[in-house]
């Protein structure tokens, strides 16, 4: 900013002014490439081929099973003026738009009604991958789960062609049992986050059948996983994430018909038990993972009626064994 003093002098000596001020001009997005997370075509073009790698590994194993509109994800890579991880993002949701903030060199802009996301990313946060992927990169996902499905936070399990919701806070054995049933011979969806598809009636699912995620504590229960990394997640407890590829005896799928939803309760002082739960509390369980436009929160909040149509039921238990046994009971004989 001039002084008064020095536009003064610049007029008096007939020196030209020019206040304009000039946008940055964005990089050339001059890399593209069309991905399916949860089977949902998203392309996604940016200036760093590095990014397409980080894309490859979030979203590659996913087959395309809906033909819905592209979701447009643009990624910009910036030299940033920092070599450090970034801060965990400070979310906001200012109708259509969903923000998330880490700082002026990393960002994102999910538009919730243009199937649009805004991507800038420095050159350090992309090194770190974990936060690259879990932090910024797989923003997309708002829109499959705004427009296209209902977030379900619950992991996923299928037998004999009857798919079980296993449901509950953090803590509660969701991934711990689906894994326990999947190399049991279940099929494997999820292990934590669920997706209803959007308006149907028949209560399918969808989720990321590729990976599984586990407690460190975990390693106490199944000896194949003694001794994997523990990744140092970007947000949350650490854990060890492994490909289900990587797993022996496990068949995954990406989508099954829910039939049963068990709320589990592993600290319950109660006997061990199978029994009916409150559908109010599972609805308004379900009902807090929603976010986004009035429209689309809409559609959700009757999905998830659609949803609860499936017998509830909550599970006291705390050994493994028996939990596995009981669910298997329950859809083989129905009760």
């Amino acid at each position: 900013m001039l002084t008064i003093p020095e536009i003064a002098e610049a007029c008096d000596a007939g020196g030209e002014l020019d206040f304009s001020r000039h946008a940055i001009e964005p990089a050339a997005l001059h890399l593209a490439a069309m991905y399916y997370p949860f089977g949902f075509p998203a392309e996604v073009r940016t200036n760093c081929a590095e990014v397409l790698e980080v894309m490859t590994g979030l979203w590659g194993r996913f087959e395309q099973r809906y033909d819905t509109t592209p979701i447009r994800s643009e990624v910009y890579v910036v030299d940033g003026v920092s070599r450090e991880c970034p801060p965990e993002p400070v979310y906001r949701l200012i109708r259509p738009l969903l923000l998330a903030v880490a700082d002026g060199d990393n960002y994102s802009i999910v538009d919730l009604e243009r199937d649009r996301t805004q991507i800038t990313i420095s050159r350090a946060a992309l090194s770190h991958r974990l936060y690259a992927e879990y932090i910024l990169l797989s923003s997309p996902v708002a829109l499959v789960a705004t427009r296209r499905a209902t977030p379900i936070h619950a992991a996923c399990v299928e037998r004999n062609g009857r798919g079980v919701l296993l449901c509950g806070d953090s803590g509660m054995g969701k991934s711990t049992l689906s894994y326990a049933c999947a190399r049991a011979g279940w099929t494997y969806i999820s292990d934590d986050a669920t997706f209803l598809l959007q308006d149907r009636d028949d209560r399918m699912v969808t989720g990321d059948c590729h990976r599984v995620r586990f407690r460190p504590t975990a390693a106490e229960l199944f000896p194949e996983i003694r001794g994997r990394d523990i990744t140092p997640r970007a947000a949350g407890k650490p854990s060890i994430e492994l490909p289900t590829s990587s797993l022996p005896n496990i068949t995954p799928s990406q989508t099954t018909r829910i039939d049963y939803i068990v709320f589990l309760n592993r600290f319950s002082s109660a006997e061990p038990e199978l029994k009916p739960y409150r559908k109010d509390v599972a609805r308004h369980f379900m009902r807090q993972s929603i976010f986004g436009v009035e429209e689309t929160m809409t559609v959700q909040y009757r999905d998830i009626e659609w949803l609860l149509e499936a017998e509830i039921f909550e599970l006291h238990y705390s050994g493994l064994e028996w939990a596995l046994g009981r669910l298997q009971q329950l859809v083989e004989e129905g009760k």
